[in-house]
């Protein structure tokens, strides 16, 4: 009876992932501590589901590629840059609101397309090494746009440097235009500290709709099919280049979207090397929600977001309150880093 149990208990932890069984109980640990570190339960928890909102697109945005066999995208800066043209564009035009919003999707779209089809190409020439390949195409792409977003011809005054009139300044303010259009949008009010951004999560529920319509028709299977068996695929007549091709520039359009959702949310427009390592943090969520390198689901998407932005929000609240010092950014490292070794190392090992 006992070997009974442990071989349940076993089975369960091996297929739930012991370092997934460890945060779970380590953020259910802060918020039973929480009350007695001094940190108000409600307003972590508010900042658990506005980060949710925030992140929830870019981690949706790994579904496609890694149900194509393309591996883990992390070449995920190459969508955020296509966002940012939109978004930049949107505010040159000094549109506001939810149409400078949708106008900065709608701007973004054509640089989506042109970008995934081109990073499409490449790592279809690249087949077995996607991942790697990727990771410099982040890296290249942030960089190449750090010179031309000094050289680029934009000239409002809010975005511009002021000393010469030319070149985008670092940060950018989005007050005036579309702060918080999402997060503000039939918002609900309980108490007086907590607020649940029902426009962003809606927001996001839209986009999780699509992507759930999407890989269930004929297209989407042929997609998961590439992924799961190459060769059965192929042998059905299906084009492994060309799903592989459309999973990556589906995945750079919800990379576009994402990165806009983030910045109403976050009040600011990040450029230059800010988008260089946000690959990493949406890699590690889809990860942690129980994705394995070739295969995600948009329930591993919820609960990776939910369970690793728990960790970015309770972290500096309760072990700050409690150690005295700033943990915080080691933590979503050692988290972030840490679960991408795991998923590698259970890949290499299941090919043995």
């Amino acid at each position: 009876m006992s070997n009974g149990v442990t071989g349940n208990i076993r089975g369960f932890i091996a297929g739930f992932g012991l370092p997934r069984l460890i945060i779970f109980f380590f953020i259910v640990a802060l918020f039973l501590i929480a009350p007695f570190a001094g940190v108000r339960v409600d307003n972590s928890f508010k900042d658990v589901i506005v980060r949710f909102g925030q992140n929830g697109i870019m981690v949706l945005a790994m579904v496609p590629m890694m149900q194509a066999g393309t591996g883990l995208n992390f070449g995920l800066p190459v969508g955020i840059i296509a966002g940012l043209l939109g978004s930049t564009i949107s505010m040159e035009m000094e549109l506001s609101g939810a149409f400078g919003f949708f106008a900065a999707i709608l701007f973004s779209m054509p640089f989506s397309l042109l970008f995934g089809c081109l990073y499409g190409i490449l790592l279809n020439k690249v087949k077995g090494e996607e991942m790697t390949i990727a990771m410099y195409v982040g890296f290249s792409i942030v960089t190449f746009m750090a010179i031309m977003w000094l050289i680029l011809p934009y000239s409002n005054p809010t975005m511009v440097w002021g000393y010469k009139g030319t070149g985008l300044r670092t940060t950018i303010s989005m007050e005036g235009y579309w702060s918080h259009i999402l997060n503000n949008f039939l918002v609900i009010k309980i108490g007086k500290n907590f607020e649940f951004p029902t426009g962003s999560i809606c927001f996001f529920a839209l986009m999780a709709f699509f992507m759930w319509l999407f890989m269930r028709s004929r297209t989407g299977t042929a997609l998961a099919s590439v992924g799961s068996n190459p060769v059965f695929a192929r042998a059905g007549g299906v084009s492994i280049d060309k799903m592989r091709l459309i999973s990556v520039i589906i995945s750079t359009t919800y990379g576009a979207i994402g990165i806009l959702v983030f910045q109403q949310s976050f009040g600011f427009v990040q450029l230059y090397q800010a988008p260089l390592y946000m690959a990493f943090p949406a890699v590690a969520a889809i990860l942690l929600g129980g994705a394995s390198i070739n295969k995600a689901t948009i329930l591993n998407v919820v609960v990776g977001t939910f369970l690793f932005q728990s960790i970015l929000a309770m972290t500096p609240a309760v072990i700050n309150s409690v150690l005295k010092t700033d943990m915080s950014e080691v933590i979503r490292i050692l988290i972030s880093n840490g679960m991408i070794i795991y998923a590698l190392t259970r890949k290499t090992q299941g090919a043995k």
